[in-house]
């Protein structure tokens, strides 16, 4: 386990190593690290842009060469968005250490977590400011359609008796709803990063929607559970929506056992 001491030293080469690239326009903390809010757990975050004459590619190969063979990388991935590429690297030391690389004129802050170390960042239109109305109400129409879309699968799953499928649905009813009470709050709905800001009265909620175990009865009582707290969380968010949704969301959660007493059984079908 890597300790903060170590975890500083390596941010400090890895910034050195930045200053010391031409190639690198501009670098940047981002995380927690950027607000001062590290923990033990935390991992290390850095953004650089790249000058317009060099290619993203070789410069991505040069330095996972340098976290390989210096620093202990066991496998990294890589998640694009946009035009930059995030390189998340795991380390022998169980410490995670993302990179974006992003071209010279694409770099700049995505989120109000970006402290600039040098070199010029690109303005980028509400990035300090966080989602719009627009935005937010946009964000919580996607996690609706995702959460109706994994209790019908929910349903599905139940019904054919694949229990591991059916808590799978079951727990991302669960987590796309907790997700529109943290963009309902205003705090990050991503991975579950804003859960524990909620409100104790909100969260209290949602605790009867764990499922215990795979147990038929369990997951049916789970799933019933979790439907009551995502219709809550639509009617906060679109009123008009819940009124039609409510209905249909019910349903699904009731009616493999409305009209019959479900016994799990592998295979079944509809």
């Amino acid at each position: 386990m890597f300790t903060p001491e170590e975890r500083t030293r390596l941010r400090d080469a890895l910034v050195a190593l930045a200053g010391a690239d031409e190639r690198i326009t501009g670098a940047a903390l981002t995380g927690s690290a950027s607000r001062d809010a590290e923990d033990r757990w935390s991992d290390i975050d850095l953004a650089l842009g790249v000058a317009a004459g060099a290619d993203l590619g070789p410069v991505m190969a040069d330095w996972t060469e340098v976290l390989y063979r210096e620093h202990g990388a066991l496998d990294h991935l890589d998640v694009v968005s946009g035009a930059a590429t995030y390189r998340v690297f795991l380390l022998a030391s169980t410490l995670q250490v993302d990179i974006a690389f992003a071209p010279e004129d694409e770099f700049g802050p995505t989120a109000p977590t970006f402290l600039l170390l040098f070199g010029r960042a690109g303005e980028r239109a509400g990035a300090a400011a966080g989602p719009t109305a627009g935005a937010a109400a946009g964000r919580a129409a996607e996690l609706i359609g995702m959460a109706w879309l994994y209790a019908l699968h929910a349903r599905s799953s139940l019904a054919r008796g694949r229990v591991w499928q059916a808590e799978y649905m079951i727990s991302g009813v669960r987590d796309h709803a907790l997700a529109l009470a943290c963009v309902r709050h205003g705090v990050p709905a991503v991975q579950g990063r804003g859960m524990d800001q909620l409100p104790a009265e909100v969260t209290a909620g949602f605790a009867a929607a764990l499922v215990r175990s795979l147990d038929g009865a369990e997951l049916e009582r789970a799933f019933r559970a979790v439907t009551e707290s995502l219709i809550v969380e639509i009617g906060l968010a679109d009123a008009a929506l819940a009124g039609r949704l409510t209905g249909v969301l019910r349903e699904l959660a009731g009616g493999s056992s409305s009209s019959e007493s479900v016994t799990i059984l592998p295979g079944r079908r509809f």
